[in-house]
């Protein structure tokens, strides 16, 4: 038999909420790319759920919204500094 391995601790933090269910007055367009930008990374990809913490629905609308803006050059595909 093998000796028990100790136990992972998990972590657990504040449950994340969506901007846009809790502030009403926001709303996903492509032509403010500054609000956008915040769920876009470093490197240019579009920020998963789990770390934004966007609802399903308003992330579906975001990543629309966001192919939008880059299609009419509103926000670059890729990071001005590619390696």
């Amino acid at each position: 038999m093998k000796p028990a391995e100790p136990q992972r601790q998990r972590r657990f933090g504040r449950r994340k909420v969506c901007p846009f269910c809790a502030d009403k007055t926001l709303y996903i367009d492509y032509k403010t790319p500054s609000m956008l930008k915040r769920f876009i990374s470093e490197r240019g990809k579009i920020v998963p759920r789990r770390i934004s913490g966007v609802c399903a629905m308003h992330q579906r609308q975001l990543q629309q919204e966001i192919k939008r803006a880059r299609i009419v050059a509103f926000m670059p595909y890729a990071s001005a500094t590619a390696d």
